[in-house]
């Protein structure tokens, strides 16, 4: 397949844009995605968070085809920037498929910074941090993520070993967990309903967000 009409993760619900032009599909999962995220602290804030996602074995084989310039065998950071550049740019108008809330506020980010891609075992990996617009005191209120594609057409799972850990500077006492239907099934519905009415626009006529991929981080009151 050519450079040029390699398709990339940078999508509208149906849609992959990709270097050579934008295509449209349907139905079900085109991408399979395993996410993992630190989030960020300072001095007692939440700043952002820092994503990677790990794509499946087609998805890599076909995104990487071509890009090894010079012959190696290895996809270094540097032969894969432009990839990486395209990821980014085309998931802007689409929040980067990740929502939070403080509470019952949308939490804003700011550009992403620091992102990149790569390539071991066999294996593609996007990295990049979503800096919040302003930091928020970690005590003011607890703070609930999703990484998700309301058409469902990237199928996004938090990774099975530590799908969500906090950074350094985190107050003591602060809990991050996982929401699934087993454990707390309540409290999914109540974030499955809230997440749902905050992308009511982009979700119309696509599957809920999936309950098991709610993360809620909790931090004592202050």
């Amino acid at each position: 397949m050519a450079f040029m009409n390699r398709i990339v993760l940078a999508m509208s619900g149906f849609c992959l844009v990709t270097i050579g032009g934008t295509h449209c599909l349907r139905a079900h999962p085109h991408v399979w995605v395993q996410t993992e995220t630190t989030v960020l602290f300072d001095k007692g804030n939440i700043t952002g968070l820092q994503e990677k996602w790990t794509f499946d074995e087609y998805y890599t084989a076909m995104s990487i085809e071509g890009l090894d310039k010079n012959g190696d065998g290895v996809y270094a950071r540097e032969e894969l920037q432009e990839l990486a550049q395209v990821n980014i740019d085309g998931m802007k108008d689409f929040d980067y498929f990740t929502y939070a809330k403080f509470g019952k506020d949308a939490a804003k980010f700011g550009p992403p910074k620091d992102y990149y891609l790569e390539h071991k075992n066999g294996i593609l990996s996007l990295f990049f941090t979503l800096p919040l617009a302003g930091p928020v005191n970690a005590g003011a209120s607890d703070f609930e993520f999703i990484v998700d594609d309301p058409s469902f057409f990237i199928a996004f799972t938090p990774a099975e070993k530590s799908p969500v850990v906090l950074s350094a500077g985190a107050p003591k006492g602060c809990t991050a967990k996982v929401v699934t239907n087993a454990k707390d099934e309540a409290e999914a519905k109540r974030l499955q309903d809230a997440f749902n009415a905050q992308l009511a626009p982009a979700n119309a006529g696509g599957a809920p967000m999936g309950m098991s991929k709610l993360i809620t981080v909790a931090c004592a009151k202050g």
